[in-house]
């Protein structure tokens, strides 16, 4: 039955055909699906990998002539090289700030003011870039660019998560992933339409097209409700109301709406007595804060530095400058490596909720460890055909990996939603700095750099990862509190469901309750 639970939302959706302003339940997530976080993680993938597929171009070289790679050689082209990654991590570095200016700022505007603000930023970013005629202008560009992709990536999982029905929560949260996919696969083939084309037009119009998701966000957000959970928060209790029953599909009066709305208050009331600081986020204490930080924080680095930013960004400049091939051949293979990705996503919906978050992770770093290595292997041999076919496999078997762990997944399995995306914005930088360097100078050594992070990935996430499949987050929170030791905690995860209550348990006791290998139908 839950098979067909997406094509049941479509056809409600198709039948209650309304606009956002006036739709409610299933056909309102659809709409908030469909024109915010839909476009949100499009631009987020689009302009990850935009400028990857272009810095190659000789328009793009004659325009910019202090990061051209295409007509220099020797310690010239060794400069430029360096400064070309600088300016591409330009978006990274604007990404780290706005994400991390949500933390401080997300309860004090709203969801939706702060989505609003990220799109109106990507929309100016864009702008800049695509009428750039001087290296500064592009600059100002991807840094702005950068800020309200960071504002985005920070925002729309919190106001989807706090939206969405609880038991589908987390396929919300993996279509983010698939949403970024869909990103990568649209801006490698119009990088290769526009190919085709003469003039600056050929870089110019690949940059602007990004400009139609930005102005889709920008008019239609305000169209939806604001989170109740921050409503509730900001004491706008009413509003909250109106808006949990348009999410729910319930009336205003309704017990199911009154009874949710009365939880959401308890919870808050209890945030606001024990929000920690983010001091506290370092220190340990009954919650296990810097231990839960810890898991975040590696996860997002993790995600940035096991080479799936490395392949979607720079695998164009990877089989020409590696593997010898032509410009077309090159860009025609990015394209189709990167639609495989896209369809290598619905691995990560088979894979989630059956084999679980430490399996899908540890066979997810594996395997993309794996092909790393044989990727290093196939192009330390040059001008060999045979090791060219590998590598171009083992190119398209890491974008199979990919998505089974690190492609959606990270974002479901992390509670701190901000912080973690300016960790993987952090990393970003990194990997989009050093890139362009890294492949010129020491070529096939570099993709050692990351089978090492691959291979570490299972053994950290087998001793530290606590199993999440199957648990609210209530039942987490009480496991980190009242399990003394982190490694009792990935023990239990395994072996045991937490009943945690605050009522009175039959047995007349409190607490927790461990239950050795309660069915998955049996759990949230």
């Amino acid at each position: 039955m839950n098979s067909f639970g997406p094509l049941l939302h479509l056809h409600i959706f198709f039948v209650n055909m309304k606009s956002p302003i006036n739709s409610r339940g299933d056909a309102l997530l659809i709409f908030q699906t469909i024109f915010v976080v839909a476009p949100s993680f499009i631009l987020y993938g689009y302009n990850l990998s935009g400028l990857g597929g272009l810095v190659n171009l000789s328009t793009w070289a004659s325009t910019f002539s202090e990061i051209d790679t295409v007509f220099t050689t020797g310690a010239t082209k060794t400069h430029d090289t360096t400064f070309q990654g600088v300016v591409v991590a330009c978006f990274t570095l604007g990404a780290i700030v706005g994400s991390f200016s949500c933390t401080f700022f997300g309860d004090t505007f709203g969801r939706k003011k702060l989505m609003f603000s990220g799109a109106l930023f990507t929309l100016i970013g864009t702008i800049l870039q695509a009428t750039s005629f001087s290296l500064a202008q592009l600059i100002v560009g991807r840094v702005i660019l950068g800020n309200g992709v960071g504002q985005l990536s920070a925002t729309v999982p919190v106001w989807q998560s706090e939206c969405s029905k609880p038991g589908s929560r987390g396929k919300h949260v993996i279509m983010d992933g698939v949403f970024m996919a869909v990103g990568y696969f649209l801006e490698s083939w119009i990088n290769l339409g526009f190919y085709f084309t003469s003039g600056t037009t050929e870089w110019r119009a690949p940059i602007a097209i990004s400009a139609f998701f930005s102005l889709v966000i920008l008019a239609s957000v305000f169209s939806f409700p604001e989170s109740p959970r921050w409503l509730v928060r900001m004491s706008r209790i009413d509003e909250a109301r109106s808006a949990l029953s348009r999410y729910k599909g319930e009336d205003e009066q309704s017990d199911a709406v009154a009874a949710e709305l009365s939880a959401i208050e308890a919870a808050c009331e209890d945030f606001q007595t024990q929000k920690a600081s983010l001091g506290e986020m370092f220190t340990m204490g009954e919650e296990k804060l810097a231990y839960r930080f810890g898991l975040c924080m590696l996860l997002q680095f993790f995600q940035q530095m096991c080479g799936s930013n490395l392949v979607s960004v720079y695998s164009t400049i990877i089989y020409q400058e590696n593997l010898g091939l032509s410009s077309i051949t090159a860009r025609t293979l990015s394209g189709g490596m990167l639609t495989f990705k896209l369809l290598s996503c619905s691995v990560a919906f088979w894979s989630i909720d059956r084999l679980g978050r430490r399996a899908c992770f540890m066979i997810s770093g594996a395997g993309m460890g794996s092909c790393m290595v044989a990727l290093a292997v196939a192009t330390s041999f040059k001008d060999n055909y045979g090791a060219s076919i590998a590598a171009a496999f083992f190119l398209f078997l890491f974008c199979f990996f990919t998505p089974i762990g690190f492609l959606g997944a990270n974002f479901l399995y992390c509670t701190e939603q901000t912080i973690g995306s300016g960790m993987a914005a952090v990393s970003n930088f990194v990997v989009n700095m050093v890139t362009p360097i890294a492949i010129r100078t020491i070529g096939w050594k570099y993709y050692l750099v990351y089978a090492c992070i691959g291979a570490i990935i299972p053994v950290v996430v087998f001793f530290y990862f606590p199993e999440t499949k199957g648990r609210t987050l209530e039942e987490l929170d009480i496991m980190f509190k009242q399990v003394p030791s982190i490694r009792e905690i990935v023990k239990v995860s395994q072996q045991q469901q937490i009943i945690y209550d605050n009522y009175e348990m039959p047995n007349g006791k409190s607490g927790i309750e461990m239950k050795e290998d309660i069915d998955d139908s049996e759990k949230v």
